[in-house]
């Protein structure tokens, strides 16, 4: 008998993501979190004073916090021992050919360049701490689209970014809100003027390379009336032996009439702890669609909000988790209904394999205004074994008796049956696994543009590997 392949999922071949280049800098800060560290951030970047003055109020409100009572453990995570600035050793080109070999390398390998030829309308490309590239077709900058990195938009665009950073995420929200604001870097920056369709995507993506460093970018997008864009973001990390955070900040602003999409698939490595906050806030008649795969990591705390604050704003979230051996991925998403005939539809499917820990923690919360408002909400686990775990925890707020709210979950394991079918006809039982799973993620792959879903489809056969038997 043919000996099957039994791997735990911390010894999976991760092939291109588990890449490490040597540890190679132009600064960076010493471990932890103090007052002289923020100011050597703020120094090495030239910032305006202001925004010195809200780093040390954010680190204020950081000490004066607790972590949150509820969810994962996370007291493994000490931010003394991370280090939360790294400069790499270079500055931020708009030619692939001028990034170091090393570096380009690896956006390489992540196909992140061919993506850019082939199907994007911009690419952001940070690497530890920085951005590295950046560009933006003629054509979009012609229509008055500006993308470019955070720094940058502090300096060209001050008035635009002090009017609206962190203005939809607040660092008082809870303590790593407050961590990201003191010590935030990177990032993109988007602005879409009224009117303006951007029909081809922009990317960004963010490769965490040091070993027990943290990630802090900062994404703020701004689409005005009657506009539209689709944000892909990207994310990964190779394997350290020590744990490594990341706590970004994505703040949407939609505006009348505006749809924005935005795409992540995120596949951090297992000593990652990702408490990442993502909000948006969307004004009447806009739309606001997430799509999110969420992969890798050893602890996520992930739960995009929509506040929808005009009347008829419209939310759609599709999402998929997938926790494996030792991961603990708490995710969902949350909806804040503000004004009347607002809608909201979740669609969240997780899987968990080999002891994994995949919980859906969601809110939905309709105001006393929002009259006549729609909520549907649709939750599928799907365990591969005995041995993993799958929770839902909704919490469901109504404050208005004019409303139309629906919710569904679903937990259980892949059918006996099933694989049996597959199997007499000539799949192997690796494969008949397979498909099943991605058939039960598939909602969410035709969400995607055909290169993320093949991707997504690529870190579902890694997660499976060796799970059989």
């Amino acid at each position: 008998m043919e000996e099957r392949n039994r791997t735990q999922v911390d010894d999976v071949e991760r092939g291109i993501y588990d890449i490490k280049n040597k540890f190679n800098y132009k600064y960076k800060v010493d471990n932890g979190l103090t007052e002289d560290i923020i100011k050597n951030i703020s120094k090495e970047k030239n910032e305006p004073q202001w925004m010195l003055d809200f780093r040390l109020e954010c680190l204020q409100i950081y000490n004066a916090m607790d972590l949150p009572p509820w969810g994962p453990d996370i007291t493994e995570l000490d931010i003394n021992n991370i280090i939360t600035y790294i400069k790499p050793n270079t500055e931020m080109k708009g030619n692939w050919s001028d990034v170091p070999d090393d570096i380009k390398k690896t956006f390489d390998l992540l196909g992140i360049p061919e993506a850019e030829k082939q199907s994007l309308a911009g690419v952001g490309a940070q690497y530890d701490s920085e951005v590295v590239y950046h560009s933006i077709k003629d054509e979009l900058v012609k229509q008055g689209v500006v993308y470019t990195d955070m720094e940058t938009a502090i300096k060209e665009y001050e008035d635009i970014v002090k009017e609206y950073f962190m203005q939809c995420v607040y660092p008082s929200d809870h303590k790593f809100a407050a961590l990201h604001g003191a010590v935030w870097s990177g990032g993109s920056f988007v602005y879409v003027p009224e009117g303006v369709q951007v029909d081809i995507p922009l990317q960004s993506y963010f490769r965490l390379n040091a070993p027990g460093a943290g990630q802090f970018e900062h994404t703020l997008i701004i689409v005005e009336k009657g506009a539209k864009l689709h944000f892909i973001e990207g994310c990964s990390a190779p394997k350290y032996s020590v744990n490594n955070l990341h706590a970004g900040c994505v703040e949407l602003f939609v505006k009348e009439d505006a749809t924005l999409r935005y795409s992540t698939i995120e596949n951090w490595s297992k000593n990652m702890f990702n408490l990442n906050t993502k909000r948006a806030i969307v004004d009447k008649n806009g739309t606001i669609e997430w799509v999110s795969g969420s992969f890798g990591s050893k602890v996520s705390m992930l739960y995009p909000m929509s506040i929808l604050r005009g009347e008829r704003a419209k939310c759609e979230f599709t999402g998929v988790t997938f926790a494996g051996n030792g991961q603990n991925l708490d995710t969902g998403a949350q909806v804040m209904h503000l004004a009347p005939y607002t809608s909201s539809n979740i669609n969240s499917k997780s899987i968990s394999k080999s002891g994994g820990v995949a919980i859906y923690r969601g809110v939905v919360n309709i105001g006393d205004n929002a009259h006549h408002s729609k909520s549907t909400i649709s939750c599928e686990s799907l365990m591969l074994d005995d041995k993993s775990k799958s929770d839902t925890i909704p919490t469901i707020i109504v404050n208005n008796d004019e409303v139309d709210l629906g919710h569904e979950a679903k937990i259980g394991r892949i059918s006996d049956d099933t694989i049996f079918y597959l199997m007499s006809r000539g799949i192997s039982e690796k494969e008949a696994k397979a498909m099943i799973v991605r058939g039960f993620v598939e909602p969410i792959a035709k969400e995607l543009p055909l290169e993320y879903a093949v991707e997504m489809n690529n870190l579902i056969n890694i997660e499976l590997e060796g799970t059989i038997g």
